[in-house]
């Protein structure tokens, strides 16, 4: 994939979201009221792509705005690629209240049955890599 991006200050002259000039603004298809978005100001489609400077101040903007929300309870959600739901190839957070049963991030959380055994295989990998 070609980008038009820029050395000077990593955006993306195509993305939607590098064309916003805040950090944090709200979700036009919200799943509830007060559904935020926070950005970094770095174009890339994945996380792990994001240099850990452009994220450092993600979690506490995220912290802010579901605070000044006064948000009781809420998701926090950042998903990386189409088969994740991303719809934005820009990586993005985001801050959705849950008021109710209705609204809200719905999740379907279907365990696998893996033993210990298989986990700890799956671990010691990752661990190598780090």
């Amino acid at each position: 994939m070609s980008t038009t991006t820029t050395t000077h200050n990593h955006l993306d002259d195509n993305c939607i979201f590098c064309k916003i000039i805040n950090y944090a603004f709200m979700d036009i298809e919200p799943l509830s009221e007060g559904h935020s978005l926070v950005i970094p100001k770095y174009h890339a489609e994945f996380m792990h792509q994001v240099p850990d400077d452009y994220l450092a101040d993600i979690m506490p903007l995220a912290k802010k705005i579901a605070a000044a929300g006064g948000f009781a309870q809420y998701n926090v959600l950042q998903n990386n690629g189409k088969l994740a739901n991303q719809a934005v190839p820009h990586v993005h957070f985001h801050i959705i209240p849950k008021l109710d049963q209705e609204t809200g991030l719905g999740v379907r959380w279907n365990p696998l049955k893996k033993s210990m055994d298989d986990i700890k295989v799956t671990y010691d990998d990752i661990i190598k890599k780090l």
